[in-house]
């Protein structure tokens, strides 16, 4: 609460000395009228509210006494300042990694890496060529996806940019991380959408359930093992519910800014990360 309160004082200075030099404001912060959502903690409220529950701009002005128009302003307002706590809390993902380096300094002291997709429904685009990249057979639904990778707290150490829903699970991954990137002393333990990473990336350690061969079946021992497999990499399972504790992250997504959709999903795993830390 009081990282959200310096934060939000923070703010109100930038925007007064923004429009101070602008010639557009004399007012000094905290003059004027008082608005709907008075106090830190009834704007730190309204926005895990809206996280949570992900209501309409109609439903959360009403339920704050907000005109639809405002309680979206207060949306993107408060967004950013919340993203800016959790950045200096330290529980906001990685975005990107290329290196080994960057790597360990993500995940100190790490010896196994949950890796899988998520994915989150959009509305059905209108043109033609958008709705086939967007379209997800797995979820027959339109949806945008991310890979993430978690560590066995279940706390989620990176996400990746949001894809077309189309895209594979392994196509993805390629794209994402260069061959060199993980170390053998790291296992990587994944599901079967990431088939060819044991091919295609020889210096890691790869932990991954044997398919079914076509017309074949499987041995005893050999399920057994996928078994055992699945049931340790059920973490990563975790880490995914915990993410989509919020409503933001798994109700079909309503916002037509693709920036705003991409930090709201940032901004969710930063508060799991937030709850594993303090909880």
């Amino acid at each position: 609460m009081a990282s959200f309160y310096r934060e939000l004082q923070k703010e109100r200075r930038i925007r007064y000395e923004r429009g101070f030099e602008r010639g557009v404001r004399e007012r000094r912060p905290g003059g004027g009228r008082i608005g709907s959502l008075r106090t830190p903690t009834e704007k730190l409220f309204f926005i895990l509210f809206y996280y949570k529950c992900y209501p309409t701009f109609d439903v959360l002005g009403l339920l704050f006494d907000l005109d639809r128009s405002n309680a979206c302003r207060n949306v993107q307002k408060l967004t950013l300042i919340a993203e800016n706590v959790l950045e200096k809390k330290m529980v906001l993902p990685e975005r990107k990694i290329s290196t080994v380096e960057e790597l360990l300094e993500l995940f100190p002291d790490v010896k196994d890496l949950f890796i899988d997709g998520t994915e989150r429904p959009i509305q059905r685009p209108k043109d033609r060529t958008k709705q086939k990249a967007n379209y997800s057979g797995k979820k027959k639904a339109h949806t945008r996806k991310n890979i993430l990778i978690a560590d066995k707290n279940r706390r989620i150490g990176y996400l990746s940019p949001p894809a077309e829903g189309k895209k594979h699970d392994f196509g993805m991954f390629k794209d994402l991380f260069p061959p060199g990137v993980f170390p053998k002393s790291i296992t990587l333990w994944l599901d079967l959408g990431f088939t060819g990473v044991g091919r295609d990336y020889p210096a890691a350690t790869v932990m991954m359930p044997k398919k079914k061969p076509k017309g074949g079946v499987l041995t005893d021992a050999e399920k057994a093992r996928n078994k055992a497999i699945s049931g340790f990499r059920v973490l990563v399972e975790h880490a995914i519910g915990g993410l989509k504790r919020f409503g933001i992250a798994t109700a079909k997504c309503r916002n037509k800014d693709g920036q705003f959709n991409d930090r709201v999903m940032a901004i969710s795993c930063g508060l799991w990360n937030y709850h594993l830390k303090v909880c």
